[in-house]
């Protein structure tokens, strides 16, 4: 290989860490309530726990305590097994602590989601109720 080529690739290698590591470690912004009824239901596998995005394919798999939860990364693997706040969410209606692997999770436009205790509670957002009262 020559000096160019190893040059080249070394560029493409850093460059390619740095997309997957940004797209990993990026918080989710908190974001409007917009429209509720955009809200789209999402099975667990589709969800990456720690970026709390939802994704058109399954997940990481990731057993904490026989307990499964999922990640889009290694990263993101690495914190759902040593960061139990990764691992939960506040129902945005309740106000309670909920764990995300067992959460009714719904997905905005965007592809952020939030986190549900039920069922009920999805369909009482979906309504215009939160926990802070407002509408």
């Amino acid at each position: 290989m020559t000096h160019h080529a190893r040059k080249t690739a070394t560029v493409l290698g850093v460059l390619a860490t740095v997309a997957l590591f940004s797209a990993c470690s990026r918080a989710a912004e908190p974001k409007e309530a917009g429209d509720q009824a955009a809200l789209e239901r999402v099975e667990l596998e589709r969800v990456c726990m720690v970026n709390d995005t939802a994704f058109e394919r399954d997940q990481i798999p990731v057993k904490v305590n026989n307990t499964t939860y999922y990640g889009c990364c290694q990263m993101c693997e690495e914190r759902l097994k040593t960061d139990q706040a990764v691992r939960l969410a506040v129902d945005p209606v309740t106000g309670d602590w909920v764990d995300k692997a067992g959460a009714v999770v719904a997905a905005r436009p965007d592809q952020s989601v939030l986190y549900f205790s039920s069922e009920e509670t999805l369909e009482r957002y979906r309504k215009g109720e939160r926990h802070d009262g407002g509408e």
